[in-house]
């Protein structure tokens, strides 16, 4: 098994996982005073300061490999062993970057769940019709935030697999015509995390953005 397919793996058990202790994590918590909104403002903000680490992680991987393209003499193997090291950074980030996403996107159908129920407590119609506006808003923003958080996340598994399929063929090929052959992959990998970086950038935008309107939510 490859190791970008533990992305998926990993994310599913740990989705499990949360799935049977987050109510009662959300109760607690009000208890103290944090509220689910609260909570989800949180983890917007760990997952746009998770996938900025991502990007690093990935630029850093790129520079090695260029480094690697751009050979001209010198030691392979202390570039290989750095390049594997930028390879295993990647996926840790990736990894977190989708932790928290799903964490994201569970607080938020928590969230929007019991806003929903609680507009039926309302005896004021007025004040029930623009609870009720507020919450259609909101879920408008997220949805549009998390399509960009899900886009950005769908472009590291394609970048995660080449960056492996590279290490691992230099792995036991480290030499000037093994680089040399690896050039044309690069050009495609370039073009890969250009995108990511792209959507990416966009995903943390719209973080802001959603942050910003949750903090005016009254």
């Amino acid at each position: 098994m490859k190791k970008q397919t533990l992305l998926s793996v990993s994310i599913l058990a740990l989705t499990l996982t949360l799935s049977g202790c987050q109510t009662a994590y959300y109760s607690a918590m009000e208890k103290v005073g944090i509220h689910k909104r609260d909570i989800l403002i949180d983890r917007v903000e760990e997952t746009k300061d998770s996938q900025q680490e991502s990007q690093e992680e990935f630029k850093s991987a790129l520079e090695r490999l260029t480094t690697l393209i751009d050979f001209n003499g010198g030691e392979l193997q202390d570039t290989y062993n750095q390049l594997n090291d930028d390879y295993e950074s990647s996926l840790k980030a990736a990894n977190e970057v989708s932790t928290n996403i799903n964490k994201v996107e569970d607080v938020a159908e928590a969230l929007f769940d019991e806003w929903s129920d609680e507009l039926e407590q309302y005896k004021s119609a007025s004040l029930k019709r623009e609870s009720s506006k507020k919450l259609a808003a909101t879920q408008r923003q997220f949805e549009q935030l998390l399509r960009s958080m899900r886009s950005a996340e769908s472009k590291m598994e394609p970048v995660l697999t080449s960056l492996h399929d590279n290490v691992l063929y230099l792995k036991h090929n480290l030499n000037a015509q093994a680089v040399s052959a690896i050039k044309g992959e690069f050009t495609n990998l370039k073009r890969d995390i250009q995108v990511l970086m792209n959507d990416m950038n966009k995903s943390i935008e719209d973080s802001n953005k959603f942050i910003k309107q949750m903090n005016s939510v009254g």
